[in-house]
């Protein structure tokens, strides 16, 4: 149960209408605030997920700065998934179905970074997989709240199975996939 009126504001909100990628270029405020990810029903099956409780988000996420350039144009955008965790979690579990290829998040200096990109023609699969498959709610933030303690109490109240952090379980399986994909990326060589 949620008790502060900060937190109920935002899961009421993040728990409402939901846009598409298109809708939410245009719609999505250039404001901070949380964010969710909800999948349809072919989504949770491709990732291989369970809905848990009803209307169950993938992920949750804030943005210090702008909602709209943050969960929208950098979440949905191909390029974006060396900076983007739930693009990385959703690579992850997506790679077989997809056929996606990891490759180092920095092309001209790899490194042993666990966080890796897509090469071209899988972050547009992710992408356009992404943008069919998943909507998105936000909530804009008063002045003043701390969007890490409201953020918080969001992802353990409706544990969206993408988060790593915060929700109180180990997610195994989604951290081993990510493993995976980060070792591949480590292992990438230039073609000569």
């Amino acid at each position: 149960m949620i008790e502060d009126d900060v937190a109920l504001d935002a899961l009421k909100a993040l728990s409402g209408p939901t846009l598409q990628y298109l809708a939410a270029i245009a719609t999505v405020p250039h404001e901070p605030g949380l964010y969710v990810l909800y999948g349809d029903e072919r989504a949770w099956s491709e990732l291989g997920l369970s809905v848990t409780a009803g209307h169950q988000p993938l992920y949750v996420g804030k943005s210090e700065g702008s909602l709209n350039s943050r969960d929208v144009r950098t979440h949905f955008a191909a390029g974006g998934t060396g900076s983007s965790t739930v693009r990385r979690s959703l690579a992850a579990l997506l790679k077989e179905q997809l056929s996606l290829v990891p490759v180092p998040r920095n092309l001209v200096k790899p490194d042993d970074s666990a966080n890796f990109g897509l090469e071209a023609t899988s972050e547009t699969r992710l992408s356009d997989w992404m943008s069919q498959r998943l909507s998105l709610a936000t909530w804009t933030a008063p002045h003043g709240a701390v969007l890490g303690d409201v953020e918080t109490v969001i992802i353990r109240h409706l544990r969206p199975p993408l988060n790593l952090d915060k929700v109180g379980e180990p997610r195994k399986r989604l951290r081993a996939a990510r493993k995976r994909m980060a070792d591949l990326a480590r292992a990438w060589r230039p073609a000569e």
